[in-house]
């Protein structure tokens, strides 16, 4: 999922910006060593921070059918992560800089979602949409001065964008055949004794449109009582 993303951000940012490709697209760490090696402007997508979305997540399986419709297997909901990006641009000046950040803002802005004709493997597989934000007040419990901190680096201007991205996980419980008939159920009146085979009818197809059939077992036959007193009754009534 990560390399997906990895790919439809460097599409994004190559069709919007550096169609050219005078500008180059780098995911390394923006660490000192890295800036050093660098010898043509830059834009880099660093990801610093992944967190499971739980808010986001449902209990249930998806149901897998096949090529007849019936069903073959279960999977889990898919679950939902939070990426966090360090965007900047790296130039001789500083002015070409905010340059590029600001085609990037404004690219980034233009977008709710990520392209879903940007989307591949997993991602397009699923067929859900990507959530992306750009610039977003960070969590209480992070700072993007301590990023920079981490990379050993100084202070530089920069795009935070969030990106919420599903992922299924990769397991599935296969199911029984489909049900073609009911169950046979034998019901027996403790006080006349009589037994009644009932069920073993077919099922009905999920798959036809319409009306299903009446599923009702049929009236059962009351006994008279044993004594006639409910004879007597209604002939007194």
């Amino acid at each position: 999922m990560l390399h997906e993303l990895d790919s439809a951000l460097r599409a994004l940012v190559q069709r919007d910006i550096a169609p050219d490709g005078e500008v180059a697209i780098d995911f390394d760490a923006p660490t000192k060593d890295w800036a050093s090696h660098r010898n043509q402007p830059t834009i880099n997508i660093y990801l610093y921070d992944i967190r499971q979305d739980v808010r986001r997540n449902h209990v249930g399986e998806i149901a897998v059918r096949n090529d007849d419709g019936v069903i073959e297997q279960r999977r889990p909901q898919p679950k939902f992560f939070r990426l966090a990006y360090l965007v900047t641009a790296w130039t001789q000046r500083a002015e070409d800089e905010h340059r590029l950040l600001s085609s990037l803002l404004a690219t980034f802005l233009r977008h709710d979602i990520v392209p879903a004709d940007l989307l591949s493997g997993s991602l397009a597989e699923l067929g859900m949409s990507v959530p992306m934000a750009v610039a977003l007040p960070p969590p209480q419990d992070r700072a993007l001065s301590d990023v920079w901190s981490a990379l050993g680096g100084e202070l530089k201007p920069s795009l935070d964008v969030s990106i919420i991205a599903p992922l299924q996980p990769d397991r599935s419980f296969e199911v029984g055949p489909p049900v073609q008939v009911e169950p046979v159920l034998k019901v027996v009146d403790r006080s006349s004794g009589a037994a009644e085979i009932v069920g073993a009818r077919p099922t009905p197809d999920d798959r036809e449109p319409g009306v299903l059939p009446d599923r009702r077992p049929p009236p059962r036959a009351v006994p008279p009582p044993k004594d006639g007193r409910g004879s007597r009754r209604r002939a007194r009534s």
